[in-house]
């Protein structure tokens, strides 16, 4: 790492870079129901090798790989008319209370108790991200980046992760951004945050550079995170 992005030790991390589904939320087996449901009323099956390649995508980018697979011609008003039944449907199973993933609220809540800022970033819609921070707690982050408001920058492109830290004020390479998926580590990368990556549907590989591998967030605080500039620097 050259001197120019290696994060400093002093005060870092700066701000904290939540995704979502996956990494605070065990919601991606919801996505799982409605995912597949969808494919069903499009007169096909969700594969798992499909179904995994749409961990950490967009709504869009999601559904363009699902016509490809059931072989369906996108056309404005097919795809509209997936893009609204999925969004309903989801809604449905975002209606209740979430499941966290193991260790992730503690961990939430330990960088709050620091007053470390905290953004969200996440590659769902608005929409239904409202619907998960009734678990969350919408008062944890100082900003919010939803896969809807990034001009169709979506990850794995830096921009989610560009945005929250300037909505933050502070440099993402002075950022830890905590991530579950190849799509979400490849955008927190290339935005240069230091990553912390905790696989949950798509195992992960070790190797990036600014990459720190964990089996889960059990046991992750703020002591573990300020550690991580000088481990990966």
């Amino acid at each position: 790492m050259s001197k120019v992005d290696k994060p400093a030790t002093d005060g870092f991390p700066a701000a904290v870079l939540w995704d979502m589904d996956g990494t605070l939320l065990d919601t991606e087996k919801i996505w799982d129901i409605s995912l597949a449901d969808l494919a069903i009323r499009l007169g096909g099956r969700l594969t798992d090798s499909v179904r995994e390649a749409m961990v950490g995508s967009n709504q869009e980018a999601t559904l363009r790989i699902m016509f490809e697979h059931l072989g369906i011609e996108p056309t404005p008003k097919a795809f509209a008319d997936a893009d609204r039944w999925l969004v309903e449907r989801t809604a449905e199973l975002f209606g209740g209370a979430l499941p966290w993933r193991p260790g992730a609220r503690d961990a939430l809540h330990d960088v709050s108790r620091a007053n470390v800022p905290m953004a969200l970033v996440t590659s769902t819609m608005r929409e239904l991200t409202e619907l998960a921070l009734n678990t969350i707690g919408r008062e944890m982050f100082a900003a919010t980046v939803c896969g809807d408001e990034v001009d169709g920058n979506n990850k794995p492109h830096p921009e989610p992760y560009l945005r929250a830290a300037r909505s933050l004020g502070v440099p993402a390479t002075e950022c830890v951004a905590i991530e579950d998926s190849p799509t979400g580590v490849s955008s927190a990368v290339a935005a240069g945050c230091v990553v912390l990556a905790v696989p949950c549907e798509v195992p992960l590989a070790e190797g990036e550079r600014r990459v720190l591998l964990r089996e889960s967030l059990a046991g992750v605080d703020m002591d573990v995170l300020r550690g991580l500039g000088a481990v990966v620097g």
